[in-house]
């Protein structure tokens, strides 16, 4: 299951996205917004990291309107690696090299089309491991260090 939430200005953005995982058979949960009105966006960006955080689900994605609010949100919780996304290399890395858990995009700088294709690149792409898990792995004890108040 993909759990997914936008702000307004990434609704039409989620709506589409909604649609293209929909098309491939996958299960979305969405947290909202669901209409137009003006929200914060990391009330919604919230909902999706701390139930990737929990272990409640293995995959999200934010859009807010440049995707950077949500990228700021999302990297707050432990075990999460948001991957701001704004081409298909960037979603190729997201997944190849950083094994993002979410990706964030921009629905004020990307087109819903782009969006589509970018989010399949990274759902087909597959992490590399090796060297790449070992910086993960450097990232998560310093996420454990900072949770004991080590850091």
């Amino acid at each position: 299951m993909f759990l997914i939430a936008s702000d307004h200005g990434g609704l039409p953005m989620k709506e589409r996205i909604v649609s293209c995982l929909r098309q491939r058979g996958i299960e979305v949960l969405d947290f909202g917004t669901n209409n137009g009105d003006s929200v914060d966006y990391p009330d919604f960006g919230e909902k999706v990291a701390r139930a990737i955080s929990r272990g409640e689900a293995d995959k999200g994605i934010l859009v807010c309107g440049t995707g950077i609010g949500m990228s700021i949100v999302a990297n707050k919780f432990p075990g999460v690696r948001a991957a701001l996304i704004w081409d298909d290399f960037t979603a190729q890395m997201a997944k190849e090299h950083n094994n993002a858990n979410i990706v964030v995009l921009g629905g004020r700088v990307q087109s819903p089309e782009a969006a589509c294709r970018m989010i399949g690149i990274w759902l087909d792409g597959v992490f590399e491991g090796g060297r790449h898990q070992q910086r993960l792995d450097k990232i998560a004890r310093i996420e454990k260090d900072l949770m004991a108040g080590k850091l």
